[in-house]
């Protein structure tokens, strides 16, 4: 098999299974909140976004640079795409199936660059931490009467400012979250990416979309779906805009990749603490073991992540006879 067509099939899988494992978490309280829209509606304008993303990604780079410049750091193998770099993204899709969510970022990236593992694990941890922290202090001090609010007109229908709002939000964050994640699926591609490649990625792309929307989030969607309120477009909207807001100064802050996955449930995290202190709905201990849970399946993830960057360089060399 050439290495074209092993690059061909890596970029494939890795779409595959990033779209699968990371999307429902980005658009997760788009598709709970909008459960009664057609599917179809939110694909058209999910990849409307991502097309432009993509393009003006690839054109300002001056260089065909789909990643937002999120590889810097980690070079296109010399010997090019062989099969020990297929073999994250078919693990990724094994534990999606199973719903957990696991960080692409140290699944995939690590095999490509296990030397920036450290520098990739030290951003996420800060990302969890600062999401942790940042919603604690908001749903704790800043909007608590507006959480208690919500929480007691939920059955009622959601004005059209708000409507409006959540999906400028959402737009907000998937651009955001595209601009850090890519970098996890041009990752099997060379850094310059030739336009023909660019149509075909952006093709990939929407169909896979298409397919988790309509699966409305798949297996994944069943942990946003446990988390308070976020059907109520007014709370699904505060939480992608803080959501956003904090992948925006990760990405300002530097190039080196990150973990949305830790950052996503370091927020959801902090939120439902935060609301277990003023809201009877919300049980503490169902709220801690939810949390921790959460948490293990991280931890499970960062430790397959490590025992793949250590171990699988080694075996290919020892199958290859190098």
């Amino acid at each position: 098999m050439t290495i074209e067509i092993l690059m061909v099939i890596g970029f494939c899988l890795a779409a595959y299974s990033i779209v699968g494992n990371d999307v429902p978490q980005t658009l997760g309280t788009f598709i709970s909140s909008n459960a009664h829209r057609p599917w179809w509606v939110l694909w058209i304008y999910v990849s409307t976004i991502l097309v432009v993303v993509l393009l003006y990604g690839w054109y300002a780079s001056g260089v065909g640079d789909a990643s937002y410049g999120r590889l810097e750091t980690i070079p296109f193998p010399k010997d090019g795409v062989t099969w020990l770099y297929i073999v994250p993204p078919i693990l990724l899709i094994l534990l999606t199936k199973y719903g957990i969510p696991v960080s692409t970022t140290f699944l995939v990236l690590t095999i490509f660059s296990p030397s920036s593992l450290s520098s990739m694990l030290t951003k996420s941890m800060m990302g969890y931490a600062v999401a942790f922290v940042v919603a604690i202090i908001v749903y704790r001090f800043v909007i608590k009467q507006i959480s208690i609010y919500f929480s007691k007109t939920r059955d009622k229908k959601p004005s059209n400012i708000w409507i409006g709002l959540q999906w400028v939000s959402t737009a907000f964050l998937w651009s955001q979250w595209l601009i850090q994640d890519l970098a996890n699926i041009f990752v099997y591609v060379p850094r310059q990416v030739p336009f023909e490649f660019l149509v075909f990625a952006i093709s990939v792309f929407v169909v896979l979309l298409g397919v988790i929307l309509y699966q409305r989030g798949g297996a994944i969607q069943k942990i946003i779906d446990t988390k308070t309120g976020v059907a109520d477009i007014r709370s699904a909207t505060i939480i992608d805009f803080m959501y956003a807001v904090i992948l925006l100064v990760f990405k300002e802050w530097s190039n080196i990749p990150m973990s949305t996955t830790w950052v996503f449930l370091g927020l959801l995290a902090g939120r439902e603490f935060a609301m277990s202190m003023h809201l009877n709905e919300v049980n503490k201990h169902r709220t801690s073991r939810n949390v921790s849970k959460d948490a293990m399946k991280l931890m499970l993830g960062l430790a397959m992540s490590v025992f793949l960057a250590m171990t699988l360089p080694w075996f290919y060399k020892f199958v290859s006879g190098l």
